[in-house]
């Protein structure tokens, strides 16, 4: 798989990263929606450790973008930015953070009872199942088990979902765990926020009201260490702005605003 798509023609002076980890392709509906009104660069993760990743960022944004460049990530995505700005300052001239989770371990709740109170006795069947089979099962390809789990997943973050397709390219479950087990090692502490630091360029944090993630845990450390920071919240909203009925229009008026 090439490690990133274009939007328009060039200079790129917008970038935008997807989430998981392993869900390439899953920031297509944002990324088309800016592509109306500018050219966009979408890079596509690849590696299977946060190193890699973070040195697979820095590359694409050094050889297809201009620099420095409007960072865009979601969920694991803004992780992955935060993360790259931290390390290659010169690169980036803003970043837009949308749903980054909390970056201590202590502050990141039980996700799975949020998922499975949200959804319908059928659909938690499923889901327990679906667990089952791409965590702990033998099968060779768990591409599409997974891409049915994040589906329930993504509906139980989302306040009002709008109806739309999903566009991962492919599911990688490998980059999934590799980088879930690391990153838990690196939120033990406060290496993550201590991070922050280090960052030159103004920070916007994007969040839903309807987020199973708590905000406070996100915007009053990162406002602590980042000079320039500015946190949004958005009503109605959950995890996945895009696809929400109440807050898309507002979340993309905001977006436009923010990378401007």
């Amino acid at each position: 798989m090439k490690n990133f798509r274009t939007w328009g023609k060039p200079p790129y002076k917008v970038a935008i990263v997807h989430g998981g980890p392993g869900a390439p392709g899953s920031i297509a509906p944002v990324t088309r929606e800016l592509s109306k009104d500018m050219p966009v660069l979408e890079p596509l993760q690849t590696k299977n450790s946060i190193d890699g990743q973070i040195a697979e960022l820095a590359d694409v944004l050094k050889k297809n973008a201009e620099i420095p460049v409007v960072l865009v990530g979601h969920s694991w995505g803004a992780t992955l930015s935060y993360m790259t700005a931290a390390r290659y300052p010169q690169l980036i001239d803003k970043l837009v953070l949308i749903g980054i989770p909390p970056l201590m371990l202590k502050d990141r709740p039980d996700l799975t009872a949020t998922w499975l109170d949200r959804l319908s006795e059928k659909e938690r069947v499923e889901f327990i199942a679906l667990e089952k089979l791409v965590w702990d099962g033998d099968l060779a390809n768990k591409s599409e088990p997974m891409g049915r789990l994040f589906r329930l997943i993504t509906k139980a973050e989302c306040c009002e979902m709008l109806p739309g397709k999903d566009e991962v390219l492919e599911y990688q479950v490998k980059a999934n765990v590799f980088i879930f087990r690391e990153l838990y090692k690196i939120t033990e502490g406060t290496q993550l926020v201590e991070l922050g630091r280090k960052i030159l360029c103004p920070v916007t944090v994007i969040y839903g009201d309807y987020d199973p993630r708590p905000a406070a845990a996100v915007k009053e450390p990162l406002s602590r260490v980042i000079e320039n920071f500015k946190f949004i919240m958005l009503e109605k909203c959950g995890h996945y702005p895009w696809l929400e009925k109440y807050a898309r229009d507002e979340f993309f008026k905001i977006l436009r605003e923010e990378i401007k």
